[in-house]
């Protein structure tokens, strides 16, 4: 017999408790929908990607937010470990990995995605974080450094990106539609605003 990968248990895990009565398929789309909706408050890529548009936004939330993260971030949700925001700068790109494990923002982020946790980004990143980025299409000048960070049980870390060029003017709804889970965690970049809406 194969082994069953995360997605395919966790789907037999669902038809089992529908089954026996625990949960209603119902109730179970509405929780994942409430996580995912940019206005949702629950740890989610959609939380994670409002903080950092406010951040392009305001700058007092910005350097509040840099300076005192996890009291900053604790106005949308409780975090539970240190967190410590990493500013993206022109020269300078931030990456984060676990080489242990899979310690990631989840309070801010919700879970991570699978190719966080397999054991070849987290032993590559580290040695060829250039390459692993180019793997990922992300594909930066020679002269940007690179700095991989390593998080821990006792320590979490959250990518600031740059803001995209052509934003001015951008509601932070607009904006947050930009921000992906990889630029928060530094494996991509936020979208460019070509092809987004800049109106509504």
């Amino acid at each position: 017999m194969s082994e069953l990968t995360p997605g395919r248990r966790a789907e037999l895990l669902e038809q089992r408790l529908v089954e026996h009565g625990h949960v209603h398929p119902d109730d179970l789309d509405a929780a994942v929908a409430a996580a995912e909706s940019p206005a949702g408050d629950q740890p989610s890529t959609a939380l994670g990607a409002r903080v950092v548009a406010r951040a392009w936004a305001e700058p007092d939330f910005r350097d509040r937010l840099v300076a005192q993260p996890v009291e900053t971030l604790s106005e949308y949700v409780p975090q539970p470990v240190p967190i410590a925001v990493l500013v993206d700068t022109p020269t300078l790109h931030h990456v984060i990995v676990c080489t242990l494990c899979s310690c990631y923002p989840s309070a801010l982020l919700g879970n991570p995605p699978a190719w966080y946790k397999s054991f070849e980004y987290r032993s590559l990143v580290v040695r060829e974080p250039r390459a692993v980025l180019a793997e990922f299409g992300t594909e930066l000048d020679p002269g940007v450094e690179i700095r991989v960070h390593d998080s821990t049980a006792e320590q979490r870390y959250l990518v600031l990106p740059l803001r995209p060029g052509g934003t001015d003017g951008w509601s932070q709804e607009q904006l947050a539609r930009l921000v992906t889970r990889n630029s928060m965690i530094g494996t991509g970049r936020p979208l460019p605003p070509a092809g987004a809406a800049a109106s509504g």
